[in-house]
């Protein structure tokens, strides 16, 4: 049997765990994230498209992953601090989860299935848009940044499909 996504749960940043479900009716964009990256500034961008978009029925997730580069190595106190404090993140945040390879959380071995092998993230803050019915709508490599107008249209689209 093949896994839906709102069938599918990650472990939450600080305890518990996050249904996918909850997001049922919601475009959820998806993005694996690191501190201490050349891309790290995205998740103000991915800030901005939560505050602007929320209302609309958008849910940004972040996974945080040390796979690429080792970085992020700080606990889950040090990343939501290290998000709070520099970037105002304020968006649901994934427990450190592995996104990459056999090991990927369930989570990122349905995005990688969906959207083919190109999709498989390469490097931090790759981005995943899915619809509000839980299909894989399109994916960005870390360099797109959420501000793009590229990235916003495909948002954009998404929120508007009832």
């Amino acid at each position: 049997m093949t896994t839906g996504f709102y069938d599918l749960e990650i472990p939450a940043l600080g305890t518990g765990t996050i249904p996918l479900s909850e997001f049922r009716g919601k475009v959820v964009l998806i993005a694996n994230t690191a501190s201490k990256c050349g891309f790290t500034p995205q998740y103000e961008g991915l800030q901005h498209l939560w505050s602007r978009y929320a209302k609309d029925g958008l849910v940004v997730l972040g996974v945080p992953s040390n796979d690429f580069g080792q970085q992020e190595p700080g606990t889950a106190s040090e990343i939501e601090q290290s998000c709070s404090r520099n970037y105002g993140v304020s968006f649901p945040m994934a427990a450190k989860s592995v996104v990459k390879g056999p090991a990927a959380t369930p989570l990122f071995r349905w995005l990688a299935r969906e959207g083919g092998m190109l999709s498989r993230p390469r490097w931090n803050f790759y981005k995943y848009v899915v619809s509000r019915e839980g299909k894989l709508v399109d994916w960005f490599t870390p360099l797109t940044s959420p501000d793009s107008p590229r990235m916003k249209k495909v948002i954009q689209r998404a929120l508007m499909d009832r």
